[in-house]
């Protein structure tokens, strides 16, 4: 009893000795053959003779992590005074061995260092050392543990044969960053910290082992909820997960439901208000359902407020609910003493007596009594308050006491025969200030006094000194075992005489069908989309178009990628040709021999056309996509009619594919006809007869030809020419056919005046000037136009004359109308956009004002605002046009004519 009592006196000193353990460079452990354990102890011995470098110790296995002494000879640096050997002791971690660590690990622990006595009836000397272990600072000791000399003395007898004797005894908390099986270990998986998110953890994982509520939970209805805003089955989701998977549990889609952006996840909210506002929410889903008032009965408390005058017969009470308690700790020691306080009344008296009714001013006493405790009981420990003296809020790190076993019995107003005894179920606790901290929870799911700490995504086993003494508070000096500002700010007890009610066995035939359905198949899908992102390096897709693909388009070449609809095929960028026609066979339901591919490729004209992948067989996709993705085809098919035909033979050496359209010349429309085969000694014309034959057009009707070249230029072919007597023709030409009679009732002479037309067409947005929301309306231009042409046809779509509007630019920083664009400007529409840095591909818009006098009349005359004040003192603002000598007499009679004034002017 005497040693115990020193050893307790000495318990909180930096330099100790404790006693001495049998075993030569043996491992004392709790559980040997697990290196999951929590702590452990390692005895090994030095030889000091071989000692002239870093040494190590084997490996110590504690939370997965290897942990060795690490001994360097050092000398101490005291100034004014000679250098001398010593012995550095430290302690080290570093897992680069261990599986699934990374740089990011991290560790906290508590450690003693210890030179043994060779006499076992002596004293040993150790150190003390607490430490967050991390890869940068994977060491901690101290680098003058003891001189040297002292150490070989033998007199101080530590030193046998040249040899002494170290020890270490490590306690550690479950690492982050290594790989750790809570579900192995502890049977239990944890939620991952989305950045700041650990406060809802501790919160959740609460919730989640309140098996009453988490069955109530699963029966809310949630059939046909959104799946991104319902709380509820996020909720559901994040509790199925927790009872089922085997890793930590994400948390992003019920943060998401709450509305949260990323930013929120990593800013830290109040504590009591997430848990009120889940609460609630949760309540307000299971109305009108079979577990309707679940929350209020588990969590619903019942308390007095009272006002009694102490000198007439005269009290006023209220009875309400509560769901949480706060607890004042400043000042307090223990639980108890708090509810002392929180019951005990005010005396309202001289300034601020009771106003009792007929009685008037009444001294009185004002005060709170409980009328009932809850099945679980919430006490919310104010650690954070405000300080008026520093005008900030702070946290209060003092010493708090709770017991494992509460008896609020004295605290209930009339008592029945029933005592209200509580039994800690968890413990939430805060490491940090009022700035931020940690958050982690101690949990005894079974309140079997088996405890287990909740931190973030990692699950490990505790005690009770761990969830509850040190979790008291206090200051750093007061134990080594705990890190300063560590300590509990949330308590939850269970009522003992209800606790197989609350805390009901859940297995998963609890969870409803439909729901798990739900949840496995979601799974599935995202495990999919993992895999599918996960080897998307490994994929291409693949771009096909056919030629009803072509049809309606009017622009240059066959179409435009860009607003078109291909079918979309992923393959493996290592995949044959072949193995790309059987996927479109499978898809499209044509047989093998019924397709040909053609790949669409670049010209040095900047125009992509069909040309024929004969040749590339022997190549991967990728290749001859000449890694660029995605990989464009042209799509030949076999006719659809019954039978069909096969597809018509091609021989690259003699044969050659092209693409007709046709211009309707009255219509100024462009149509696809085909694509057909053309021997290199046919004739031009020969395509004539393919058109008359799709377009049943009369023999007679004229016709010519033409080639698309590129977007700027058509070339007319002379259709009487063989096709081996062109100078250029490939794979992929496209021609269109055109009518060559009654050309000049049409708005267009030719095909080339089309394209000319259509590459300089440009969709305008005009906006009302005095309308700041207004959206506009489009107009086709050419930008060929001039501003006359231009005002013309916007006088046409609003209306009114093209001389009544005034056109301005928009400004370039704000979308807004800037300058005025004056009517005699002598450039282009697209002079016009140019002249005010607008990019060429950048939507057009002007802006438009609709003028009560002629915009060249306007632009001789300067704009003077001026205010109209009625006999009612009534201010109107006035905009006149007036010329730049005019008189005061002349602007008075051009303001008496706006429909304002001179109706005013009238009466």
């Amino acid at each position: 009893n005497e040693y115990k009592s020193y050893l307790r006196m000495l318990d909180t000193d930096v330099d100790m000795e404790i006693e001495k353990k049998d075993g030569e460079e043996t491992m004392d452990t709790q559980e040997e053959d697990e290196p999951n354990k929590s702590s452990g102890s390692l005895t090994w011995t030095l030889d000091l003779s071989e000692f002239n470098d870093t040494t190590f110790s084997p490996p110590l296995y504690v939370r997965n992590l290897p942990w060795r002494i690490m001994c360097i000879p050092r000398s101490s640096n005291s100034a004014g005074s000679e250098r001398k050997p010593t012995l550095g002791f430290f302690l080290q971690c570093n897992p680069i061995d261990v599986q699934g660590t990374n740089n990011s690990w991290s560790c906290y622990a508590r450690a003693t260092l210890s030179l043994i006595h060779r006499d076992s009836s002596e004293l040993d000397f150790h150190r003390r050392i607490n430490h967050f272990f991390f890869a940068k600072e994977n060491d901690w000791g101290y680098s003058n543990f003891i001189l040297m000399e002292d150490l070989k003395d033998k007199s101080k007898g530590f030193i046998k044969d040249n040899k002494v004797t170290l020890k270490i005894e490590v306690t550690a908390d479950a690492p982050h960053g290594v790989h750790w099986d809570s579900k192995k270990y502890t049977g239990y998986v944890g939620l991952k910290n989305q950045g700041a998110t650990c406060y809802m953890n501790s919160v959740l994982q609460t919730l989640y082992f309140t098996s009453q509520l988490r069955k109530a939970v699963y029966k809310m209805p949630t059939e046909g909820d959104d799946v991104n805003k319902s709380v509820a089955l996020a909720l559901q989701r994040v509790f199925y997960e927790l009872q089922t998977s085997d890793c930590a549990v994400a948390t992003k889609k019920l943060t998401k439901s709450f509305g949260w952006e990323a930013l929120d996840s990593f800013m830290q909210h109040d504590v009591q208000e997430f848990c009120r506002v889940l609460l609630d929410h949760m309540e307000n889903k299971m109305k009108g359902t079979c577990v309707e008032g679940t929350i209020p009965k588990l969590l619903e408390g019942k308390v007095c407020s009272y006002i009694s005058c102490m000198n007439v017969d005269y009290e006023s009470k209220r009875s309400e609910s509560f769901f949480d308690i706060q607890l004042n700790i400043k000042g307090k020691q223990t639980v108890i003493e708090s509810f002392k306080d929180y019951i005990t009344p005010e005396i309202l008296d001289g300034d601020n007596k009771y106003d009792a009714g007929h009685y008037g001013l009444q001294e009185a006493k004002k005060g709170t009594k409980f009328q009932k405790f809850p099945p679980v009981l919430y006490l919310q420990l104010m650690r954070f308050q405000y300080d008026p003296l520093m005008d900030m809020n702070v946290k209060i790190n003092d010493r708090y006491e709770f017991p494992e076993t509460l008896d609020l019995t004295e605290f209930v107003e009339d008592a029945n025969s029933d005592r209200e005894i509580f039994s800690l179920f968890a413990v939430l606790v805060h490491s940090g200030d009022n700035h931020g901290g940690h958050y982690v929870a101690y949990i005894t799911p079974e309140l079997n006094g088996k405890w287990f700490k909740f931190d973030d995504d990692v699950v490990s086993k505790s005690n009770r000194v761990e969830a509850i003494d040190n979790n008291f508070g206090g200051s750093e000096e007061e134990s080594l075992n705990v890190r300063h500002c560590t300590n509990a700010y949330m308590l939850v007890y269970i009522k003992q005489s209800l606790k197989d009610e609350v805390l009901v066995k859940i297995t998963d035939d609890d969870i409803p069908h439909n729901l798990k359905m739900f949840f496995e198949e979601e799974k599935k899908e995202e495990a999919l989309r993992r895999k599918e992102k996960q080897e998307a390096h490994l994929y291409m897709n693949v771009e096909a178009v056919m030629d009803s693909s072509f049809q309606g388009y009017q622009g240059n070449d066959l179409l435009s990628w860009e607003t078109a609809r291909p079918l979309v095929y992923r393959i493996k960028k290592e995949s044959s040709v072949a193995e790309l026609e059987e996927m479109i066979s499978t898809n499209t339901g044509y047989p093998v021999d019924g397709i040909r591919l053609w790949i669409f490729q670049s010209r040095a004209n900047s125009t992509t056309r069909p040309a024929p992948m004969e040749g590339e067989h022997d190549k991967t996709i990728w290749e001859i996509a000449e890694k660029d993705t995605p990989l464009r085809i042209f799509l030949e098919t076999i006719s659809t009619e019954v039978p069909p035909e096969p597809l018509p033979p091609y021989k690259k050496d003699n044969q050659i594919i092209i693409f007709l359209k046709y211009f309707n010349i009255m219509e100024g429309t462009m149509y696809y006809l085909q694509h057909v085969f053309l021997s290199r000694n046919s004739c031009i014309s020969d395509v004539f007869d393919v058109a008359r034959k799709k377009l049943s057009l009369d023999p007679s009707i004229p016709l010519a030809l033409y080639e698309e070249v590129h977007a700027g230029r058509t070339d007319e072919l002379t259709p009487t020419k063989l096709l081996c007597e062109m100078e250029e023709v490939f794979d992929g030409d496209i021609w269109v056919i055109q009518r060559t009679d009654n050309v000049g009732t049409n708005p267009y002479s030719n095909v080339d005046d089309y394209f000319r037309d259509l590459n300089n067409r440009v969709t305008v947005t005009f906006c009302d000037k005095n309308n700041p929301n207004d959206p506009g309306f489009n107009v086709k231009l050419n930008q060929k136009m001039t501003y006359n042409e231009v005002a013309e046809i916007v006088a046409e779509c609003l209306q009114t004359e093209a001389t009544l509007l005034q056109f301005f630019k928009p400004q370039s920083h704000r979308d807004i109308a800037g300058y005025a664009i004056k009517s005699h400007f002598e450039g282009t529409l697209k002079d016009l956009f140019m002249s005010y840095g607008q990019r060429a591909k950048a939507p057009k818009k002007l802006f438009y004002l609709k003028l009560n006098i002629a915009i060249q009349e306007l632009e001789s005359k300067d704009h003077f605002r001026c205010t109209w004040l009625n006999k009612h003192r009534e201010e109107t603002v006035l905009s006149l046009y007036v010329s730049r000598n005019v008189t005061i007499a002349e602007l008075l009679e051009e303001a008496k004519k706006t429909d304002r004034v001179e109706a005013e002017w009238q009466r």
